[in-house]
C-alpha cells in the first residue's frame, strides 16, 4: 500500500521535534515538578539555610511548556507553599521576592491559557489541512491493473500537507497511466493548481486516445486558468507513464521534468526521451507533440519518478544527492518501502529538504514469453 503523507503532528517526536508541534518529551514535563521537589528536600536537609529560593520563579514558565492553565495554577501554589512555609525556610529576607514570584506564576497561567487556545486552534486547522490532503491526493492503490504502486509526498513548506508536487496511476480504456509534476509555487499557494491538474489528468485519462493528448489536455488546463487569473502566469512540469496492456513495454512523455529511472539487474538509468516544454506554456496546440519514448519492459523492472526536491537535493557542501547510485543499494528490498528508503537516505545525505519532495515506485508485472 502506497505510504501517505505523515503529517507533521503524526510522526515521531525525533523527526519532527516536540518545538514544531509534536507533544512535549516526558522530561520537559516533569522539570518543573522535580525542580519543586528538589528545592523542598535539599532545604529540609540542609542543615543551614539555603539561597536558592530564586530557582523556584523558573518553575511557573517552565510548566506553560507542557501544562494547562489549572496545572500551571497548581504549581504556582505549589511555589508560593514553599516560599512561605517557614520549615523550607525560604522566605526570609533578601532571599526571594515573593511578589515578584506572584506575578510571574499569574502571568504563566495567562500565558498558558493563550498556548492552550492557540494548539486548539491549530488541531483544527490540522484537521482541515489534513482532510484537503486527502481529497486533492488521495491514497494510491497497492496495484493498478497489471502495474504495483508506491509513493511518498513530503511538502518543504512548514505545517503544510499540500505543495506543489502531485502524482497519480489511473486506469483508463487505454492502459494505465501515471503522472508526476511540480507546479509553480509552494504550499497553499500552489494546491488549486494541483487540484486543477489532478482533475484533468483524470478526465484525460478516460478519453484521451494517446499519451500526447493527455499532456496536450493538461497544458491547456493551465493556460486556461492562466488566462481566468489577472497576472497569473502558471505553470508545471511532469512526466507521464502509459503501460501497454501487458504491461510489456512503457511509453513516457516528459515536460521539462526529470526522466524516469529504470532498474534493471542491479543497475540504474534514467530513460532517454526527448524533453518537451514544461505545461502552461501554450505550445502544445501549436506545436504537434512527440509520441514519446516506448521503453521495452522485463519482468523484474521497477520505474521510479522522483521530483527535483529530490534529485537536486545538496548537502551542506553542495554536492547533490547521488539519488542513480543510490538506487540500485537501497532496492534491495521491497518495492513497496523502497520510496521511504530513498527519504531516510536523503535526510541523511542533506539533513533536511528545502524542497517538496516527491516520489512514485512503480513495478509492472511482466510475464514472460513461451
Amino acid at each position: 500500500m502506497v505510504k501517505l503523507p505523515v503529517p507533521a503532528w503524526h510522526r515521531d517526536p525525533q523527526e519532527r521535534g516536540w518545538l514544531r508541534g509534536a507533544p512535549p518529551p516526558l522530561w520537559v514535563r516533569l522539570l518543573p515538578v522535580t525542580l519543586a521537589a528538589a528545592v523542598g528536600v535539599v532545604t529540609l536537609v540542609s542543615p543551614t539555610r539555603l539561597d536558592i529560593g530564586f530557582l523556584l520563579g523558573a518553575i511557573p514558565p517552565l510548566a506553560v511548556l507542557s501544562y494547562g492553565p489549572l496545572s500551571t495554577a497548581l504549581l504556582g501554589g505549589v511555589v508560593v507553599a514553599l516560599l512561605t512555609v517557614s520549615a523550607f525556610r525560604l522566605g526570609h529576607p533578601g532571599n526571594t521576592d515573593l511578589e515578584t514570584v506572584c506575578f510571574v506564576a499569574v502571568l504563566s497561567v495567562f500565558l498558558s491559557f493563550v498556548r492552550s487556545r492557540r494548539d486548539a486552534q491549530l488541531d483544527l486547522e490540522r484537521t482541515v489541512a489534513e482532510a484537503a490532503q486527502q481529497a486533492v491526493l488521495p491514497p494510491l492503490p497497492e496495484r493498478v491493473g497489471p502495474v504495483r504502486c508506491a509513493g511518498l509526498y513530503r511538502a518543504a513548506q512548514r505545517g503544510t500537507l499540500v505543495g506543489g508536487d502531485f502524482f497519480d496511476v489511473r486506469r483508463g480504456p487505454r492502459g494505465v497511466r501515471a503522472v508526476v509534476g511540480d507546479v509553480q509555487g509552494h504550499g497553499l499557494a500552489a494546491v488549486s493548481t494541483v487540484a486543477a491538474l489532478l482533475g484533468s489528468f483524470r478526465e484525460a485519462v478516460l478519453d484521451r486516445p494517446d499519451l500526447t493528448s493527455v499532456v496536450a489536455a493538461l497544458d491547456r488546463r493551465l493556460v486556461v486558468d492562466s488566462a481566468e487569473v489577472r497576472h497569473a502566469e502558471l505553470f508545471a512540469t511532469a512526466v507521464l507513464l502509459e503501460f501497454s496492456g501487458d504491461a510489456r513495454s512503457v511509453r513516457v512523455v516528459t515536460c521539462g521534468h526529470p526522466p524516469p529511472i529504470l532498474l534493471r539487474d542491479g543497475k540504474a538509468t534514467e530513460i532517454d526521451v526527448a524533453p518537451w516544454t514544461p505545461l502552461g506554456l501554450g505550445l502544445a496546440d501549436g506545436v504537434p507533440l512527440q509520441p514519446g519514448h516506448v521503453e521495452p519492459l522485463c519482468p523484474g523492472d521497477l520505474l521510479f519518478l522522483a521530483s527535483d526536491g529530490v534529485t537536486e537535493a545538496r548537502d551542506a557542501e553542495g554536492a547533490f544527492y547521488p539519488l542513480l547510485d543510490r538506487l540500485p543499494r537501497l532496492a534491495d528490498h521491497d518495492p513497496a518501502v523502497l520510496a521511504e528508503e530513498v527519504m531516510a537516505d536523503l535526510l541523511a545525505h542533506c539533513g533536511t529538504v528545502r524542497d517538496d519532495v516527491t516520489m512514485l515506485v512503480l513495478t509492472p508485472r511482466v510475464v514472460e514469453e513461451g
